[in-house]
């Protein structure tokens, strides 16, 4: 069976709501720290102009990997777990294959 062709039970699709939003918001909370350090150094025009090119390339970045589209749920998982914004053990209760498939990409 194909990647994007995997089935996900229920339980399954609890895990993957609940893992894929602690990284979500793992990942916002330390944008947001990050923000914040930036804009304590705005002090020219110039400088608010690199926040918000900052701003837009991230927006881009994170809107395009958080995809809960189950067909490309391994790979968006596989990109958390090598980015360190996911760890495997919060995906337990998945299924072990898919697990091991998770782990195998983000080695990669």
């Amino acid at each position: 069976m194909k990647v994007n062709e995997i089935s996900w039970s229920d339980v399954e699709q609890e895990v993957a709501q609940t893992a894929f939003q602690i990284a979500y918001e793992r990942e916002i909370n330390a944008l947001i720290q990050e923000v914040r350090g930036n804009a304590a150094q705005v002090s020219q025009l110039e400088d608010i102009w690199c926040l918000h090119n900052f701003l837009s390339a991230r927006r881009h970045e994170i809107d395009g990997k958080y995809d809960y589209n189950y067909s490309v749920l391994i790979f968006v998982f596989a990109t958390l777990v090598k980015q360190g914004w996911l760890h495997l053990e919060e995906l337990k209760g998945l299924d072990k294959d898919k697990i091991a498939k998770i782990g195998s990409l983000a080695r990669m």
